[in-house]
């Protein structure tokens, strides 16, 4: 079974980006994220990855359908 909780590095990998790219999108809320323990200590359940990800598929697809029409 899958851990239900994601550390940053975990997403960092998931997503193929650098970690300041992960923090970003938590900071901005745009990636869902719960701080747990101590400070610094933060946990992005793989469902809201998973959603994150969901979203910004609709996000390109909705770019290409706007291109196409233009």
């Amino acid at each position: 079974m899958e851990p239900r909780f994601l550390s940053l590095a975990d997403v960092c990998e998931v997503l193929q980006v650098p970690m300041p790219t992960v923090r970003a999108l938590v900071r901005s809320g745009e990636l869902r994220a719960i701080q747990v323990g101590g400070k610094g200590t933060w946990r992005v359940e793989r469902s809201a990855l998973e959603a994150y990800i969901e979203h910004r598929y609709a996000v390109e697809e909705q770019r290409l359908r706007d291109e196409s029409h233009s």
